[in-house]
């Protein structure tokens, strides 16, 4: 037994002789990342002096037997600082400035091992420069954190493929510790009470699979789908796997891989505006971006196609999008979406009998309006030149498509393609069952995605799913990876009592001010009015106001909020703001000092509950108020409520 304990204490000690670290920090000083280098690579992070992960391993395998980060040594190390002007069409500021402190290891093998360290958060990615073409077996992702915190959390609803989903969930809160084989995805947030809270997210995940998270003992660790080899067919028509192999990606020798990343707000109120994914992704492949429309659209779906007061038959058919296209033209609305049931047999290219396409696109050119597509990903993948071509002559802007509802490397790099080509015949795309991952800034016509547990899903759940504290929460971490497509603007809106599931004519819960908060609230490039046109016909002020708001901002800041249970939102628009707030179930009153505003006299147009949006969600007010700078105005929030104000100079 010595002689074991001392062999054991000369190869520990031969280990440790032959490790070397690496640190890097961020320009703050803050965060501080420790990469140590034996047989192994492992990470950990401090924050302002406190040890948040601590050994996580770093490793690539290959099925020729290579493992990146182990058993290789250091050739060389680089530093270095850079400062970064990044343009950002379409997101939530129009540029930013983004600094950072990185290291760069060189093994030997051919390939490098990357970490920045920005104020906001770190990332590592592995970047290799191999003549050949390679197969990655996995991947080691762990976060290991060095105490039991609290961790909120979006889980993967089960279903018998573990790696299908849409990425729609609302929040788990738990702690740290409790190990599951049950999948998560990102992003999830872990609260350390000494420093603030670190968010877990990736981004650039390029010809290779996104991951999915589960829980371990000490932290969180990655899972990826493999590469698929065999498939079925699944709705609309989407391709649905029905084998997977024992590889994770088939991809080029050399190239980036994803980065992975901890994020770091110091507040909850810095959550929403993290720009980790953002300033990671590849920069834009579209030089001119100026074709690239946001806006507001109307939306079928929601709604079942029904409309009321009308002298035809409504439904999915040619009369019910022209009355569509009538109000958007009326009201200044940009877009029309034609959802599900527009074309047959699972072919884009064969409009349904009760459809005639090539009439409704020539009324909507008529009528000064553009006209969106919904399609689903497999059908459209499988034929999308001819298809962009032939749509794109007859004015089709943009394709909503659907249905991808994984992760896998097939999926990513049919997203990527199709984002490609879609850019080069000047169509816009908002995608639907997956997550952003920064390519919106890689190709900004990809104005916006699902992947959120959004309005729809009040058309089959029970007041038991607790949409409000949903809405607020997913401010804080789903929408800092991306834009989010929650198809807001809900009429029949349900207070906690009234409140009921209703496929056809569904309800929001909480209320209508809410729903209209939301329109400031969400990063939403491209933003629905969900709910039917006779429904809004009814409500011409609430029309006037939602036009009132831009869809893209100059600069955004949340003043105030907590996860889960409210939020306040500013945002800037040329010489113009726009505040947004929403609760919880829990009503509150908002206390805003207007010290934002420059000097002088300010008109504020506030869209408020009204006195009895607690028993009757749709109760509301719209009142104009003149304000000068420093004033603090406030504001009821009732159960599920909220506000908007569009403040401009007097």
């Amino acid at each position: 037994m010595k002689k074991i304990l001392a062999v054991a204490a000369i190869l520990a000690f031969t280990i440790l002789a032959h490790a070397r670290e690496f640190k890097v920090s961020s320009p703050s000083g803050e965060l501080k990342v420790t990469v140590t280098v034996t047989d192994s690579t492992t990470y950990s992070l401090e924050v302002k002096g406190v040890t948040v992960l601590k050994d996580c391993p770093i490793a690539m395998e290959l099925e020729d037997g290579r493992v990146l980060g182990v058993g290789s040594r250091i050739r060389k190390d680089t530093r270095g600082s850079r400062t970064e002007d990044i343009e950002a069409p379409l997101y939530r500021q129009a540029s930013f400035e983004a600094a950072y402190n990185y290291i760069r290891l060189s093994y030997d093998g051919d390939y490098i091992l990357q970490f920045r360290a920005y104020n906001d958060g770190v990332a590592y990615r592995f970047v290799t420069s191999f003549a050949d073409d390679i197969v990655v077996k996995n991947e080691t992702v762990s976060f290991n954190f060095a105490d039991k915190w609290p961790l909120v959390i979006p889980m993967v609803p089960k279903r018998e493929d573990r790696y299908e989903t849409s990425f729609e969930a609302t929040y788990t809160e738990t702690t740290l510790g409790n190990a599951s084989e049950d999948l998560a995805f990102l992003p999830c947030m872990v609260r350390v009470p000494e420093v603030g809270n670190i968010m877990l997210m990736e981004s650039d995940v390029e010809d290779y699979p996104g991951l999915f998270v589960k829980q371990t003992a000490t932290g969180i660790t990655a899972e990826f789908p493999p590469i698929p080899t065999q498939f079925r067919v699944g709705g609309g028509g989407a391709a649905r796997p029905a084998v997977y192999g024992d590889v994770i990606a088939r991809t080029r020798g050399t190239r980036s891989f994803p980065w992975r990343i901890a994020a770091y707000a110091p507040r909850d109120i810095d959550l929403p505006t993290n720009n980790m994914v953002y300033q990671t992704a590849s920069p834009s492949r579209i030089e001119d971006v100026s074709w690239i429309t946001p806006g507001h659209s109307t939306w079928d779906w929601w709604n079942a196609s029904l409309l009321y007061d009308v002298d035809f038959v409504s439904g999915i058919n040619t009369a019910t999008y022209k009355y569509h296209i009538d109000f958007a033209a009326k009201n200044g609305i940009e877009y029309v979406i034609v959802d599900d049931g527009w074309y047959k047999n699972f072919d884009p290219m064969q409009q349904a009998d009760a459809i005639d396409i090539h009439e409704i696109l020539s009324y909507a050119q008529q009528c000064g309006v553009k006209v969106i597509l919904w399609m689903a990903y497999t059908p459209f993948y499988n034929n999308a030149e001819q298809i962009c071509d032939y749509y794109s002559k007859l004015g089709v802007a943009g394709f909503k498509i659907d249905f991808f509802d994984g992760q896998h490397q097939i999926i990513v790099d049919q997203i990527y393609e199709l984002a490609e080509i879609t850019s080069r015949y000047h169509i816009i795309v908002d995608f639907h069952g997956i997550k952003p991952t920064g390519l919106n800034r890689t190709y900004p016509n990809v104005v916006n995605f699902e992947g959120v547990f959004g309005q729809e899903n009040c058309k089959w759940s029970t007041i038991d799913v607790d949409m409000p504290r949903n809405q607020v929460s997913l401010t804080y971490l789903r929408m800092a990876a991306g834009p989010i497509d929650f198809t807001q603007g809900a009429m029949r809106n349900g207070s906690r009592g009234e409140y009921a599931m209703n496929f056809n004519h569904p309800m929001s819960q909480g209320t209508r001010a809410c729903q209209i908060a939301m329109y400031i609230v969400y990063d939403s490039p491209l933003v629905m009015f969900c709910d039917s046109p006779s429904e809004y016909v009814q409500d011409q002020p609430t029309v006037d106001y939602i036009m009132s708001i831009p869809t893209v901002f100059d600069s955004t800041e949340v003043l105030a909020g907590k996860l889960g249970e409210f939020i306040v939102t500013k945002r800037q628009k040329d010489d113009s703001y726009y505040v947004g707030a929403m609760t919880n179930w829990d009503e509150r009153d908002i206390e805003l000092p207007l010290d934002f505003l420059p000097a002088g006299e300010w008109t504020v147009k506030l869209y408020r509950d009204g006195l009895n949006a607690f028993q009757m969600g749709r109760d509301h007010i719209i009142e104009t108020l003149d304000v000068i700078s420093g004033q603090t105005i406030t504001v009821h929030l009732a159960p599920g409520g909220g506000f908007a104000m569009i403040i401009e100079k007097k």
